[in-house]
């Protein structure tokens, strides 16, 4: 597709993968919102990206009605829903709280579902648009004191092959993309300290991989992308 002049809307917009990815395809054209849960930040990161941005926690239906209409006032129509917005947790099973497995789960996986049931009533109706899930390599495989986390993650695989399997003939392409470890303020705030940083992803190669996946023809998409980092 082409990339200039698209209507985007990015959740968790203003850290991390979020970020650079709305620095990205600003830079190449398109017209973009951002949302996230801080007022501050999400108008600080709107200015300097020259996007706009909305204060949304998207894991709440009513978040997510409001940056629906706050987008297709701003844009006047959608493109590209990219789900980012997430949480990290690092428990081990017996030490989960339900209360903690059902947060995580409300802004990882029922965050996707919310939005990509709006975006998809839209681009039926338009017959076309792109969704982009972004998952975890914790979707493809588990590992120790992740339940909370890495259940959240497959469960997005599960939305994104049942919308691609739904939404296919309507010309919509549901994408997914797995990172390993991206080094971005999501790990700090779990306290996980990363190591050999410099040879880790960072937010930019996964806006790099989203625009790639987005630009090749519209008669083709990347159902599932995984991304390593090479040597780290």
């Amino acid at each position: 597709m082409e990339i200039k002049n698209s209507k985007v809307i990015i959740t968790g917009g203003t850290t991390g993968i979020g970020y650079e990815t709305a620095k990205l395809l600003r830079s190449l054209g398109a017209e973009v919102v951002i949302c996230g849960r801080t007022e501050e930040k999400v108008n600080a990161v709107a200015k300097e990206l020259d996007v706009f941005g909305i204060k949304a926690d998207v894991s709440i239906e009513k978040d997510v009605d409001n940056l629906f209409s706050f987008a297709f006032e701003k844009l006047g129509g959608l493109d590209i829903l990219i789900n980012n917005a997430g949480l990290g947790f690092m428990s081990s099973l017996t030490e989960t709280s339900t209360e903690d497995f059902m947060r995580i789960w409300e802004t990882n996986t029922k965050s996707t579902f919310l939005c990509g049931k709006l975006a998809a009533q839209y681009f039926i109706k338009q017959n076309s648009g792109n969704i982009i899930n972004i998952s975890s390599m914790g979707a493809v495989k588990g590992f120790m004191n992740g339940s909370a986390y890495v259940s959240s993650k497959a469960a997005i695989s599960g939305l994104t092959m049942c919308w691609q399997m739904e939404l296919r003939k309507h010309n919509i392409r549901v994408m997914q993309v797995n990172p390993s470890e991206v080094i971005t303020e999501f790990a700090e705030k779990i306290g996980y300290e990363s190591v050999d940083t410099e040879r880790k992803l960072k937010g930019l190669e996964i806006a790099q991989v989203i625009v790639s996946m987005l630009s090749i023809s519209n008669i083709a998409f990347l159902p599932e992308v995984n991304v390593w980092a090479t040597n780290p």
